[in-house]
């Protein structure tokens, strides 16, 4: 049977406070005041799209070297780096899975992210000899002192699909195109342009989703009373509800939408959900998902008993409660480029990106591989013809290495006030990995006062910097603080 056989997810570590932000625009629109309770996951300045479906689908993942088995990714959003160049490609790359896998973008409406584990089950059901993951992420930018920047979300989520060990099983699914127009955003567009909410709920919701949802049961052979989780993700409040009384199923089923902690993910909502239900789901439970935009989607999954044993890195959950509040709404203003800012004239140089190079050192780059010496065992980066060993200069004898799994700690680190920084002061330093090897790199995620030599860090891909002359964003890894890590030791100590 085809199913679920992985999932994981990811929420950036700043939570912007809605009622920060309501405060600070009530004398524009006060009407904001009404939006001001709880929180919405802030991504910081260095994440987008592709750095958040990267980590979710490392919690999906696990820290195994071997991602072999996975033999095609769908990556869906509405808001990837580029518009003309592989987005799934470059995710592949950081998660250094085979040249052979098949790669592709999803993208051009909100149910990106379900049609992405639409394609992956597809290919595997087709036959594919493997499993295939759906990866998703999303950054969405909204006007200042608008509705959509307090309901909205940063997030990313992974399914990992295949046809054994299978932790949910696929047993039905339904989909209706109608190009019924809730909001939309013109090429080259930033903001999106919403058309008004009773519409959208009354002719849009209403009547879109509930058929689907009725067919969908229909060929899962499944009884409306018979579900157990509704997912089907919106910013109106009681949509959700209304849909699935129309659809018959049971008021408790419908999902909470994780709106006071995260707000609406876009595109990412309907699998960031999924994963957290996946989360504490029970054996035989009954899981509907579905997503609206540009008509609707939705698939049923009726779960196994080994999804009450297996368990994301960290999953969702983990990534809510390892939040950080931000009162500060200027830096959500700079961190999403609602605002001019003088940089300084340390800012001021060419971001040109040698693609060659690029291109020739893609698995060091996009991937933080290295080399281990054969011989010695000497690991390093980046990977060279001669070890680095001082005892035996080896030439030719390195194999490449992943440093991106590996636990590291701080050897020496510096936080730079002079330096152009988007957060400042700049953080990094020297990084030491458990095993072997050392790399200088920046440090995310972190306030003055959080680091010091020995604190344990782990490499997360991120934007390194922009170039905006040619519109090119260039990637890398950085070091962030572990916090599990730290927790472990504490206890320890105690």
């Amino acid at each position: 049977m085809v199913g679920i056989t992985g999932y994981g997810g990811y929420v950036p570590r700043l939570r912007l406070q809605r009622a920060a932000a309501a405060k600070a625009n009530a004398w524009l629109n006060p009407g904001l005041m009404g939006k001001s309770k709880g929180e919405r996951a802030m991504a910081n300045w260095d994440e987008d799209a592709i750095t958040m479906a990267v980590e979710a689908a490392r919690d999906a993942l696990g820290p195994d070297d071997d991602r072999s088995r996975v033999k095609a990714l769908y990556f869906g959003t509405t808001t990837a780096a580029y518009t003309d160049r592989l987005n799934a490609g470059i995710v592949q790359a950081a998660l250094t899975l085979e040249p052979q896998t098949a790669c592709f973008d999803v993208t051009g409406t909100q149910r990106a992210g379900l049609s992405a584990l639409s394609n992956a089950l597809a290919a595997v059901r087709g036959g594919l000899k493997g499993e295939a993951l759906a990866a998703t992420g999303e950054r969405r930018k909204a006007r200042a002192a608008s509705a959509q920047e307090l309901d909205g979300g940063d997030a990313g989520a992974a399914i990992l699909v295949g046809a054994k060990d299978t932790l949910a099983d696929h047993i039905g699914s339904a989909v209706s195109t109608v190009d019924f127009v809730d909001h939309f955003r013109g090429a080259g567009e930033e903001f999106d342009y919403n058309w008004e909410e009773r519409w959208i709920r009354d002719e849009g919701f209403a009547k879109i989703v509930p058929p689907v949802i009725k067919a969908a049961l229909a060929e899962a052979k499944v009884e409306p009373g018979a579900v157990d989780v509704f997912i089907l993700p919106t910013t109106f409040k009681g949509v959700a509800e209304s849909v699935a009384k129309k659809a018959g199923l049971k008021p408790e089923a419908v999902k909470d939408n994780l709106a006071a902690q995260l707000g609406d993910s876009g595109a990412a909502h309907a699998l960031v959900l999924l994963s957290h239900a996946l989360e504490s789901a029970k054996a035989g439970q009954v899981i509907v998902v579905a997503q609206f935009g540009q008509g609707c989607e939705a698939h049923v999954f009726r779960t196994t008993k080994k999804v009450e044993s297996w368990k994301p890195e960290r999953g969702v959950s983990g990534w809510l409660a390892d939040g950080k509040p931000e009162t500060n709404y200027m830096k959500w203003l700079v961190f999403n480029g609602l605002v001019e800012w003088d940089k300084g004239m340390r800012a001021e140089k060419d971001n040109k990106t040698a693609l060659t190079t690029l291109y020739r050192n893609n698995d060091m780059i996009l991937g933080l591989v290295g080399g281990r010496c054969t011989e010695t065992g000497t690991v390093q980066f980046p990977r060279t013809r001669i070890s680095v060993n001082p005892n035996n200069a080896a030439v030719d004898t390195q194999v490449p290495y992943k440093f991106a799994d590996k636990p590291a700690s701080i050897l020496s680190w510096s936080a730079d006030n002079l330096t152009y920084a988007m957060s400042p002061p700049n953080h990094y330093g020297m990084m030491v990995f458990e095993g072997g090897g050392r790399i200088f790199m920046d440090i995310t995620d972190v306030d003055p006062g959080d680091v010091d030599s020995g604190t344990p860090v782990r490499m997360v891909f991120r934007v390194k910097e922009w170039d905006e002359r040619r519109g090119f964003t260039r990637y890398f890894w950085k070091a962030q603080p572990d916090k599990r890590r730290m927790a472990a030791a504490k206890q320890a100590a105690e």
